[in-house]
């Protein structure tokens, strides 16, 4: 998929967002970190957009071949891309709200969240795949959930209530990790896996790619809601 995507891109995509995450968790100031995790937001955001409000419409307009055509090209990149700035904002966002102080519980919380994540997404992932009984996926989802589990369970003791938006929050992510990992991921490596294989089926590439097109305007949508909790966490008063 990377020679498809460029190499130099995917590279890129994948390695500019950890490079400023490390930077941000490692070494950073306050404002480097609100920096990296604002940036990501917003490129992760913008692009769901414009796929959703721009991209879509335009490939209604096509044919099936000519919108299998567009996600040949488009498709790889976004495969390296998409997944990245979701990774760097989310672990950036919920590292700095516990660094400044409006994420009380945070280990817990982010222990229930991981395990909320994980599980459906990977759930998802192995039933598109047609892969819940392969022994990888087995391994792979029993290692999910004993590992999540047990992060929860050593943090159980530092339980407790945190605050509304951070609950409101969580819960976008939640749903925004669960559909970007474990159904707009898997539809484009099954895009990719079309384009690989001797005889692809432009309808199969079209159907997936307006899918997640589609999918990508809710995601917006959920994103943009997450603006909105974290405009009230930082101005609550406003």
């Amino acid at each position: 998929m990377g020679q498809r995507a460029n190499p130099a891109f995917a590279v890129g995509a994948v390695a500019v967002p950890a490079v400023a995450l490390l930077y941000a968790l490692l070494f950073a100031p306050v404002v480097h970190h609100i920096y990296v995790h604002v940036m990501a937001g917003v490129l992760w955001t913008g692009i769901d957009l414009f796929m959703a409000l721009v991209l879509g419409p335009v490939l209604g307009g096509l044919s099936v071949e000519a919108r299998a055509s567009v996600f040949r090209r488009f498709t790889p990149k976004m495969a390296f891309l998409m997944p990245s700035l979701a990774f760097v904002t989310i672990v950036g966002g919920v590292t700095l709200a516990e660094r400044v102080g409006v994420f009380p519980h945070a280990r817990p919380w982010t222990a229930l969240l991981t395990l909320a994540t994980t599980v459906p997404a990977l759930l998802l992932l192995g039933w598109q795949f047609d892969a819940l009984d392969d022994p990888r996926w087995i391994v792979a989802f029993a290692v999910s959930l004993l590992g999540g589990g047990a992060y929860l369970a050593v943090t159980a003791d530092a339980f407790g209530m945190t605050s509304p938006t951070i609950l409101v929050s969580l819960a976008i992510v939640t749903v925004l990790s669960v559909l970007g990992f474990g159904v707009l991921l898997p539809g484009e490596v099954r895009i990719y896996r079309q384009l690989a294989s001797g005889d692809p089926d432009p309808t199969v590439i079209s159907r997936i790619g307006m899918r997640n097109a589609r999918l990508s305007g809710v995601q917006g949508l959920f994103q943009l809601a997450v603006v909105v909790a974290m405009v009230y966490l930082r101005w609550p008063a406003a």
